[in-house]
């Protein structure tokens, strides 16, 4: 379901999995094509165990959003996701009112003559209230017994402070109150799970609210890993060769580093064009897979690229 741009629900609550070890977390991820090193299964178990949100922080690209996607799917219930951005109010997060729906109550009920207490009283009703995605994941649990949703507020850094601060006070008892309506609380708090590119420095409170990890560029090995588990498909010399050039490519002075998915995106493109090792004049022609600024695309085509190419290839002729 998404409502407003803001928010995404997939799946349907009929029972949490029960997680019992960080071994099942790990693995369990990697059953659904996310690997994850230990830290980072530990750091979801512990976020589970506790109840306490993940804060998680990286690069653009390195799986963080992915996480939550692959937990919601991993626990059998619904995500509930807000995408932040510069400027996001409490309106575009957790409620506001379907105004167009109330003024044609208005008319109806000024039609049928009905006294104007009366009326206020019946356009501020549930009916009209269009739930956002933090309301959306506070009354989950009282409208799905037994089950947590997974809320992904995804990019927090993009907010501003003024929302992170409301988010706080959120987090520490998981209740909203509407004016018109009351007190709204979570039966149960939901898995919550906040990511940040650090374009900007959280706040010290938020962080204290949260445990903490962050996703770093994944090793030669480890993408190697997530391009066999993400692209089965793919030639083994090819997901191997594609591996180095990236983390080569990542030691580079460019303008935006590319990440995880501009590496599967790429190994696609490759195997559209039915390549089964890395060639520099087919890595020049879809560089445009990985670097998304003309000023690193002129940076690393030509000699640049060649090197890079001989790198990767190494050994493998």
């Amino acid at each position: 379901m998404t409502t407003g741009g803001t928010t995404s629900m997939t799946g349907t609550a009929n029972g949490a999995a029960r997680i019992s070890s960080i071994d099942q977390v790990q693995e369990s991820l990697q059953g659904r094509a996310y690997i994850a090193d230990r830290s980072l299964a530990t750091a979801l178990f512990l976020a589970l165990r506790l109840g306490k949100p993940l804060l998680l922080e990286g690069e653009a690209g390195v799986g963080k959003t992915e996480v939550a996607k692959t937990m919601a799917d991993l626990l059998r219930t619904d995500l509930i996701r807000l995408q932040c951005y510069e400027g996001l109010d409490v309106n575009h997060a957790v409620y506001e009112w379907n105004y167009a729906k109330q003024m044609l109550e208005i008319r109806l009920l000024e039609a049928e003559g009905s006294a104007r207490e009366g009326a206020l009283r019946e356009i501020f009703g549930p009916e009209f209230l269009i739930k956002r995605p933090l309301l959306q994941a506070v009354e989950y649990t009282n409208m799905h017994p037994g089950a947590r949703p997974v809320l992904l507020i995804d990019e927090i850094d993009r907010a501003d402070e003024e929302f992170e601060a409301f988010l706080l006070e959120l987090l520490s008892d998981f209740q909203i109150t509407v004016p018109e309506i009351g007190t709204i609380k979570a039966a149960t708090p939901p898995v919550v799970l906040i990511t940040s590119n650090r374009t900007r420095e959280l706040h010290d409170a938020l962080k204290r609210r949260c445990l903490y990890h962050w996703i770093d560029y994944p090793s030669i090995e480890k993408e190697e890993q997530i391009i066999g588990a993400r692209l089965p498909e793919a030639p083994r010399t090819l997901a191997r060769q594609v591996s180095r050039f990236m983390h080569e490519l990542r030691q580079v002075d460019l303008y935006k580093v590319p990440g995880v998915a501009e590496t599967l995106d790429w190994a696609s493109a490759l195997m559209a064009l039915e390549q089964s090792d890395l060639r520099q004049e087919t890595v020049d022609a879809t560089l445009g897979a990985i670097l998304k600024h003309q000023e690193d695309v002129t940076k690393v085509s030509g000699g640049l690229s060649a090197q890079l190419v001989a790198t990767a290839t190494a050994g493998d002729e």
